[in-house]
């Protein structure tokens, strides 16, 4: 960026491969060579996850639309989230009639644990989504054995955290399902898109009937067993995340390095810290900062701030059960009570600048206007 322009909260990198890529399938992706842009991003994504089978879509959000519908949860059945995540992850529980019942998370990884998962469970629970927030992520081996015991589906809602390891095993390699967001903001995009993911061979064929309008893979007669979703990417989209993922040791070392810039940045300060993680795997999509609440400087304050210095942030998600979406629904009034972490981080929590464009000079920038917003503006 130059001096004085605006620093972008997020934003993709795209090369000549990613054009020339796209350009090939737009001059031949088609006829009966329509499909190999995705069926190639499908079969190299399912490789680099370490998953049996893969399934383009339009967004993470289908992802779990399908996953859940896949896996015949609906009205009557309740489905655990974080109460600290992007609605995406909880409206599709509406989607097919149950309940999404708000967990509070862990004060250091803002992720699920046993124990708040465990405060969550009745007799009508189904399936527990995880979610990989900002790229961190819980500990997925633990939540994976719970809920084994306790006769629960784990899902993985891992659209935000791309390159993430832990245990030895890549992010999206959990659970019965696990999804990913391409999302123009992500650290891999295909402008809007989405990937699902499983082991399972016949809850894949299940996946596959649904988003495809009832239809049998491979059926030409137009012949539709039942109402179902359309939930496909194009093949542009797919050359698009193909290409990326080429790169993508490249795209996940430029979220390491923008991490490490910060750290760098406010290393000094003891009033505000860079939310970090214990687990050497974790690539932070967004990095995240915790102001102290002895500053004044609530998220929304220092938003504003850094808009008027040509700064974009983004708020830490305000807890799902405050949101007007649900908070007058008894559970989201059961989930104030319980979620203290939730509501104690949230207001004190943005994500700083993570774009892969930046350079250490726009990192440094974003972090001597907080330095100078906390230490000398007047509050």
């Amino acid at each position: 960026m130059t001096e004085n322009s605006r620093i972008p909260v997020a934003g993709p990198s795209i090369t000549e491969l990613e054009a020339k890529r796209v350009l090939d399938a737009v001059t031949h992706a088609w006829y009966d060579d329509a499909n190999r842009p995705i069926d190639d991003f499908e079969t190299a994504f399912a490789r680099y996850i370490g998953r049996a089978h893969a399934g383009c879509l339009p967004s993470c959000t289908a992802g779990l639309h399908l996953a859940l519908a896949a896996l015949g949860i609906g009205p009557g059945d309740e489905v655990i989230v974080p109460d600290l995540t992007w609605i995406a992850t909880s409206a599709p529980i509406s989607y097919v009639g149950a309940q999404p019942v708000f967990a509070d998370v862990d004060p250091t990884s803002l992720c699920l644990t046993i124990d708040t998962v465990a405060a969550c469970v009745t007799p009508r629970t189904k399936a527990v989504i995880a979610v990989d927030l900002y790229g961190a992520m819980p500990d997925m081996e633990a939540l994976a054995a719970f809920a084994d015991e306790s006769g629960i589906t784990l899902i993985e809602d891992a659209a935000e955290a791309l390159g993430s390891e832990i245990a030895g095993r890549r992010a999206g390699s959990f659970g019965r399902v696990s999804v990913f967001s391409f999302h123009g903001s992500k650290t891999l995009t295909t402008g809007e898109g989405g990937m699902l993911l499983t082991d399972d061979p016949d809850l894949f064929r299940r996946v596959n009937v649904l988003r495809d309008h009832g239809r049998r893979p491979g059926d030409r007669a137009f012949n539709n067993f039942e109402v179902a979703f359309k939930y496909k990417m194009s093949g542009l989209q797919a050359a698009l995340g193909a290409a990326q993922l080429e790169r993508v040791d490249e795209l996940l070392e430029g979220k390491r390095r923008i991490h490490r810039w910060y750290k760098d940045g406010l290393a000094e300060r003891d009033d505000v810290s860079i939310y970090s993680s214990d687990n050497a795997g974790v690539v932070w999509w967004m990095t995240s900062a915790h102001v102290s609440p002895e500053t004044g400087w609530d998220k929304d304050r220092l938003q504003a701030e850094l808009s008027r210095a040509n700064i974009d942030s983004r708020p830490i998600f305000r807890p799902l059960s405050s949101l007007p979406a649900y908070r007058e629904t008894s559970e989201a009034a059961r989930a104030r009570d319980r979620n203290q972490v939730a509501y104690r981080v949230s207001p004190w929590g943005i994500n700083l600048p993570s774009a892969l464009a930046l350079t250490q000079a726009d990192v440094q920038r974003v972090c001597d206007e907080m330095i100078y917003l906390i230490d000398r503006r007047i509050r």
